[in-house]
């Protein structure tokens, strides 16, 4: 096979990794829109988190009285460690890659680069194998990945969480009162207001953002089976229980004593399934809004200079929904295997989870990727007020389910075969409805206010609950 002339194998070698090369949208054609997660849950993120876990382990053991055989470090050497943290560049993880490619093993690559810095001063060159003390690689990624997530939601997901909530409260605000079609199953059901629809929606997401939230993380650093062995068999007096969940809560961690060489990760099932139904509504949402834009009920602001459609010049795409919705199925699909897999290991380990934590910071692309479409959508949208009109005004057969109910309160007889009878499968008008209402033997109040309904007027507490929703929140 040949490609522009050239052998397949020198094709392949001019290809240079960019974002046009890349072989994963999220860091091709997507990569603007995830830059920032990339200091978070790409190569250099996880590395960066090791060193963290690992410097802040050894300077943990340093302060610990009963360690004897590593004193309490100087101010010097702490400050030289905490600028070894906060100054960690990509130009230090690519060494920690080059020391990586000798050892073919990650998390000891870290430990020999941290080494590496440590000579840089006699104090903590003499105190070099503290570094790793007692743990196993299980004990920096666990804690390395649970830091990823935090950080990922804190400093990036929750932003998006926030602000998708807060478009859809100032449309459920702004059109609490806006009067509209319902269909069940696709047909013409009782009428609502489109704020209230919105509102739905919001509240649902809600419930799962307060949940992502709370969220626990846990994180466990107790050795090769869970057992604090080797700590034990150097420090036997040393309350190592103690000591290690000392150590995960200063990290912003939960402390999970129970375990065995591997953290068991359901917590982060739990962060993932939460994830997956937020996404899932949002999916609701987005079809929703496709639907309604297909009717009609909105349109969508033009920008200058975009294509809809490579042939028909007059279409303006929902592009932004489907960009979204397909976004949000490929990240809920990596999500769900995540939270299915991880959480299973065989007897004390084995390393399928290692390939497959890998692919959370895709899953987050996949996710903010979504997101920044669905918002860009939500700016697009304008509301066709006369077409919600227009859709009532034709749809009076809406009003057969009030007067039926009003009928029953009356004690008329089969008042519900009576408006199956006047109005199942027919086009029905004001001015039948308005017949039937006068033969009815109801009193006159009743009477007038049926005759004042219109379908536009039958919404319920529809716009109250919308302009209510920030009161339940």
């Amino acid at each position: 096979m040949r490609e522009c002339g050239l052998p397949r194998h020198a094709f392949i070698e001019l290809m240079n990794l960019s974002s046009l090369t890349a072989l994963s949208s999220v860091d091709g054609r997507y990569a603007g829109k995830t830059a920032a997660l990339r200091p978070v849950c790409s190569e250099f993120g996880l590395i960066h988190r090791r060193v963290i876990v690992e410097v802040r382990w050894f300077q943990t053991l340093a302060s610990h009285a009963g360690l004897e055989e590593i004193p309490a470090l100087s101010e010097q050497a702490n400050d030289f460690l905490d600028r070894l943290v906060a100054e960690f560049s990509e130009t230090e993880a690519l060494r920690v890659k080059n020391i990586e490619a000798v050892t073919n093993h990650d998390v000891k690559a870290v430990e020999y680069y941290l080494k590496e810095r440590f000579s840089d001063m006699p104090e903590l060159a003499a105190r070099a194998e503290f570094l790793h003390f007692a743990c196993t690689s299980e004990d920096i990624n666990n804690l390395s990945y649970a830091l990823m997530m935090k950080d990922a939601h804190a400093q990036v997901l929750s932003g998006f969480f926030s602000e998708i909530e807060s478009t859809l409260q100032d449309l459920s605000e702004r059109y609490a009162g806006q009067a509209m079609l319902s269909r069940t199953h696709g047909q013409t059901a009782s009428p609502t207001t489109l704020g209230k629809e919105i509102a739905n929606t919001l509240h649902r997401l809600r419930r799962q953002s307060s949940q992502m939230a709370g969220q626990e993380c846990l994180g466990k650093i107790n050795g090769a089976v869970g057992n604090f062995n080797a700590h034990i068999s150097a420090y036997p007096d040393v309350d190592w229980p103690a000591l290690a969940r000392g150590f995960v809560e200063s990290l912003g961690l939960s402390w999970n004593p129970y375990t065995t060489q591997i953290e068991p990760h359901d917590w982060m099932a739990e962060s993932f399934h939460t994830m997956i139904r937020y996404q899932t509504i949002l999916i609701d949402l987005c079809r929703d809004i496709w639907a309604y834009i297909s009717i009609g009920y909105f349109s969508q602001k033009t920008v200058e200079g975009e294509v809809g459609s490579s042939t028909m010049p007059h279409k303006v795409n929902p592009i932004d929904f489907e960009n979204a919705e397909g976004n949000l199925g490929v990240a809920n699909a990596l999500l769900d295997h995540l939270a299915q897999k991880l959480p299973v290991s065989r007897w004390q380990r084995d390393l399928t989870d290692s390939t497959v934590l890998r692919c959370i910071g895709t899953a987050y692309g996949h996710s903010v990727v979504a997101m920044a479409s669905l918002l860009k959508g939500l700016s697009k949208l304008e509301v066709n007020e006369r077409r919600l009109d227009e859709d009532l005004d034709a749809s009076w057969e809406v009003l057969a389910e009030p007067i039926q109910t009003v009928m029953r309160r009356y004690g008329i007889e089969n008042p519900y075969e009576q408006l199956k009878a006047l109005t199942r499968g027919k086009h029905i008008t004001a001015k039948d409805l308005k017949a039937f209402i006068s033969r009815l033997d109801i009193p006159d109040a009743a009477r007038r206010d049926l005759l004042a309904l219109t379908p536009a007027r039958y919404t319920g507490n529809a716009e109250q609950m919308a302009k209510n929703l920030g009161k339940h929140r």
